[in-house]
């Protein structure tokens, strides 16, 4: 090797990840719009990853996301596991995953009681502030409330891993969940700036716009969930959705930008990252 050349990096190990899908039908939808809306956040600027994005709820599995079979109620770990085309314990803590930062990001608890009865609102308030602030884990919140985690409530969407050149990458597992009937979805989090519902079309014309940024899963699953009308046809459309991991890329295509996935033509020449062009 000459005095002075790099030795390649290495990429870094992808991080197991959940995020959800949380859509709603609008209460009062305008006349000739479809009810369908998504809630999306836009993260902090000054985040590791995808500082400034406007992202779905979601976060890095860890270590104490292991369910405990008394604390779960739906399909289990090996069926999810099938789903997801993963170890039954990494399908386990991605469930378990995806209903914790649900909670913690927006305040929607994927959860109930698990005798079946109503939910505490006690749980939604102090329970979340006590899991945010590091006072109990969300583990010890479901076992001192006697619930259990909905895995009912979800529905596999799809998997996107980080490209390889990014020095931060995860693989992420997403999943679509509506609103539980007398929930809220809030912005009460640091790790956001903003959040709100937004229909689908709305948050792609504000990208085109230059208005928010896109990481390329997120433009690419708007857009497909746009084609629906509302929570109906998402979560039917989840049910025959193929998952198998795509690392994803990005072609500009006239005054477009298409995100690529292998076998697509241009998937060589493509790259991991385009910004929209900035209309006048």
């Amino acid at each position: 090797m000459s005095i002075g050349a790099v030795e390649p990096r290495e990429p870094a190990a992808p991080r197991p990840a959940a995020t959800v899908l949380l859509v709603r039908n609008a209460p009062e939808p305008a006349a000739g719009r479809t009810p369908l809306q998504v809630f999306l956040q836009r993260r902090v600027t000054g985040m590791a990853f995808a500082g400034g994005m406007t992202v779905f709820p979601g976060g890095g599995v860890d270590p104490d996301d292991r369910p405990a079979p008394a604390r779960w109620t739906g399909p289990g770990p090996r069926w999810w596991a099938e789903r997801l085309g993963c170890p039954d314990e990494l399908a386990g803590a991605l469930v378990h995953a995806a209903v914790r930062e649900t909670f913690e990001e927006c305040g929607v608890l994927l959860a109930g009681p698990a005798d079946g009865g109503p939910l505490d609102p006690e749980v939604l308030t102090q329970g979340r502030a006590d899991v945010v602030a590091g006072r109990r884990t969300f583990r010890e919140l479901l076992a001192a409330a006697d619930l259990a985690v909905r895995a009912d409530l979800l529905r596999g969407w799809a998997r996107w891993i980080t490209p390889e050149s990014s020095p931060r990458r995860y693989d992420t597992f997403f999943f679509a969940a509506t609103v539980p009937d007398g929930q809220q979805a809030d912005g009460a989090t640091t790790e956001a700036v903003e959040a709100s519902w937004w229909h689908p079309e709305d948050a792609l014309a504000q990208w085109r716009d230059g208005a928010i940024q896109l990481m390329p899963p997120t433009l690419r699953t708007l857009r497909q969930i746009a084609e629906y009308p509302d929570t109906g046809g998402v979560l039917a459309a989840a049910d025959q959705q193929p998952i198998e991991p795509v690392i994803p890329k990005v072609v500009r295509r006239g005054d477009d930008i298409v995100v690529v996935v292998p076998g697509d033509p241009d998937y060589p020449l493509a790259v991991d990252h385009l910004s929209p062009a900035v209309r006048p």
